[in-house]
């Protein structure tokens, strides 16, 4: 009897092994398994996603103003980065926020960026300020540039408190090669107003630099600023919201305009109706109720669904857009990416109905 007992735990054996690594197969070619694989299985796989993270050591911490702290982050082997680009910061709790590159593109082995305390904010700065300390380890995703400095005949600058960071290495470089460049940096007080006696140096010749305490003068005038620059100037803002509605008001004709948004852009609320979405591959269909996002309304269906941000920023929601019109409003995804895919997080549906990759 001996004998049939151990052919039969031999088969048994031997069908466990072969279940094991069909499932590890199947799961191979469909991540989102048991729902059907694709040929190309697009949602799930943002190229924004597999950049890889890095564990840099926090090797500087200095208040750069009141309620603003600067970290020195240093590593082996860094990507290079340009003005404009950005890092998102992986914190303690698991948050994933992004913070502009402030410091020396020329110094390959350290990110430089700089955070003011929001009070009533969603957590994150708070984090940064409490917990992340000189000796500790942070992991970074990135560097990524969506803010890029382009070649333009001259360029007006316009900043708002702690959105001077992706400006601040800007000036730097046009400064060094004597560009034509001028900037209107507004704030609270000049106590409240990061980098200020560098930039105070980098403009001192020619009057470049008009500073706007608010707690002195007022909010900056971003229609004086923009009155008399000639065409082909480039402008860049980067501030809070009404600062940057003024500047997209007062742009002149023939000159070009970027923005760094502190967080996604608004929208009205006649634009942010009720509509459906089909999950394609798992079957079901999800309500979305009007200033409810996307995310929300699937992650009820699909809890496992990846998201980060939350604010249209860092790409870890993208999905793919089998049918519907999207309305988009994020600050991230290129012309191309949009034809096919949206950030569920901040995007809605222009019509009734969305159908997603899912």
């Amino acid at each position: 009897m001996a004998l049939p007992r151990l052919r039969t735990v031999a088969l048994v054996a031997g069908t466990a092994l072969l279940t094991r690594r069909a499932l590890r197969r199947r799961i191979a070619r469909s991540p989102l398994w048991p729902l059907p694989a694709l040929a190309e299985p697009i949602s799930g796989h943002s190229q924004r996603r597999a950049t890889s993270i890095r564990r840099l050591l926090i090797t500087e911490r200095v208040a750069v103003a009141d309620g603003v702290v600067q970290l020195r982050l240093e590593g082996a082997a860094l990507p290079r980065w340009q003005p404009g680009a950005h890092l998102d910061l992986v914190l303690p709790s698991g948050l994933v926020r992004q913070y502009s590159l402030c410091g020396d593109p020329d110094d390959p082995g350290t990110y430089t960026v700089a955070t003011r305390l929001v009070e009533g904010g969603r957590g994150g700065s708070r984090e940064v300020h409490e917990q992340l300390q000189e000796g500790a380890e942070v992991e970074v995703r990135g560097p990524r540039n969506r803010f890029p400095l382009v070649e333009a005949e001259a360029y007006v600058f316009v900043a708002g408190g702690i959105g001077i960071t992706p400006i601040l290495p800007m000036l730097r470089s046009l400064a060094a090669r004597g560009a034509n460049w001028r900037l209107l940096y507004g704030g609270r007080s000049r106590g409240s107003m990061p980098f200020l006696d560098e930039i105070e140096k980098l403009g001192a010749e020619g009057g470049r630099v008009t500073v706007v305490a608010q707690d002195e003068a007022g909010h900056p005038d971003a229609v004086a600023a923009l009155a008399d620059i000639a065409p082909g100037t480039a402008v860049y803002c980067c501030g809070p919201e009404p600062l940057m509605d003024a500047v997209t008001a007062a742009l002149p004709e023939g000159c070009t305009l970027h923005l760094e948004r502190f967080s996604a852009a608004t929208a009205g609320a006649a634009d942010s109706g009720a509509f459906e979405v089909e999950l394609h591959r798992s079957g079901r269909t999800v309500q979305v109720a009007a200033g409810q996002s996307v995310l929300a309304a699937v992650r009820e269906e699909l809890p496992h669904v990846s998201y980060s941000c939350e604010q249209g920023f860092c790409g870890t929601c993208q999905q793919r857009v089998l049918e519907g019109e999207i309305d988009h409003r994020d600050e991230l995804l290129t012309d191309d990416e949009r034809a096919d895919s949206m950030l569920i997080c901040v995007s809605r549906c222009r019509g009734g109905r969305l159908v997603l990759d899912l």
